[in-house]
C-alpha cells in the first residue's frame, strides 16, 4: 500500500501472544510460530512474547499490575511496547 501512496504506515512491531511454557521450556508449538514470525519480518519487529498466563486475568480483575501481583517479569513485553510507542511519538 506504501507504494502506491495509500499510506504511510509502517510496522511497530510483532508482538507474539499466548506464548505457551512449561517451567523454563517454551512449547514446540510457541517456538514453531515465534519462528514463523521471524520468517516475515526482520528481528528487530520481533518483541518479546507475552505467555499465557491467567495472571493477566488475576489482574484485571482485582483492578491491579502484575508487578503489583508479584509478578514483574509478565511485564516486560508491555515496558518495551510502551518503549517503542514513547519513540515514536517522542520522534514526531
Amino acid at each position: 500500500l506504501q507504494d502506491v501512496g495509500a499510506t504511510n504506515a509502517q510496522v511497530l512491531g510483532v508482538l507474539p501472544f499466548r506464548d505457551r511454557w512449561f517451567g523454563k521450556t517454551q512449547a514446540q508449538e510457541s517456538r514453531a510460530a515465534v519462528e514463523g514470525m521471524r520468517d516475515e519480518v526482520t528481528e528487530d519487529l520481533i518483541l518479546p512474547s507475552i505467555r499465557e498466563s491467567e495472571r493477566y486475568k488475576q489482574a484485571i480483575n482485582k483492578r491491579t499490575t502484575l508487578g503489583e501481583l508479584g509478578y514483574t517479569e509478565l511485564e516486560y513485553p508491555f515496558e518495551i511496547l510502551t518503549e517503542k510507542i514513547s519513540k515514536l511519538i517522542g520522534s514526531k
